[in-house]
């Protein structure tokens, strides 16, 4: 899919040091990013204390809040620093000049692509943050509304050239979008739905034929477009036989 990008990489503060003899000097604070994803994934973020990121990145505990004030601020980074990552990828995507089911078929593909690649990462961000209406999905309202927005933007944009049908508002059809895939990472997190390369790949096809399959004007385009890959497919090979 020409649209989609790999999930880009955890960033890392500019200016990583480095040793006289030239190797790299480890990043203390990516180091402990990364073990607090860990132990959030598997004691969950209410659960730990700031001594077990500090035992699994391995330095001592007084580090730890050096570099942040609290186990709070420790999970806010994750959040920001990934969210923020999708919110610019959602961003660069509708300024291209694709056509709208590439453009959400770009989106879905990455949000996927982030939990297959980085799967403890994801579920914190989705059990701690997104899904925690009472705590910080609550401090994080303003970014998870403008995912929200970008997506509804790009659906907009689609019903003012006629491509989707004005019936169903955008809004709503955001919130549906980034739902289905929201509720399809809860399942693999869980492991109430098998996951695996080919059920990644799948999914990302079944969530824009979900989504643009119900906002599509009716017609032989979208019909061959909720065919399937498969589908299409079959279409070309009939129409070169004629």
């Amino acid at each position: 899919m020409s649209a989609a990008r790999a999930p880009l990489p955890r960033p890392d503060p500019p200016g990583r040091r480095r040793s006289a003899a030239g190797a790299p000097v480890p990043d203390k604070r990516r180091l402990i990013l990364d073990a607090a994803v860990r132990v959030f994934a598997r004691q969950g973020f209410h659960a730990c204390r700031v001594s077990d990121i500090a035992d699994e990145a391995g330095v001592a505990y007084g580090l730890v809040y050096h570099y942040f004030a609290s186990k709070d601020e420790v999970l806010n980074t994750l959040f920001l620093e990934r969210w923020n990552v999708m919110l610019e990828h959602i961003r660069e995507v509708d300024a291209k000049p694709l056509p709208v089911r590439e453009k959400l078929a770009a989106i879905a593909a990455f949000i996927i692509d982030s939990y297959r690649h980085d799967p403890d990462l994801m579920k914190v961000i989705i059990v701690e943050v997104t899904r925690a209406a009472n705590s910080f999905g609550q401090t994080h309202l303003a970014e998870i509304r403008t995912a929200y927005e970008l997506i509804g933007g790009i659906v907009a944009k689609a019903q003012a050239d006629g491509d989707f049908k004005d019936e169903i508002e955008a809004r709503f059809a955001a919130m549906a979008f980034y739902g289905t895939i929201e509720q399809l990472l809860t399942g693999w997190i869980f492991g109430l739905l098998p996951q695996g390369a080919e059920e990644f790949e799948r999914a990302k096809w079944l969530v824009v034929e979900t989504v643009c399959g119900g906002l599509e004007h009716g017609g032989e385009g979208a019909r061959r477009s909720r065919e399937g890959p498969a589908g299409a497919h079959q279409h070309a090979r009939g129409g070169a036989a004629k």
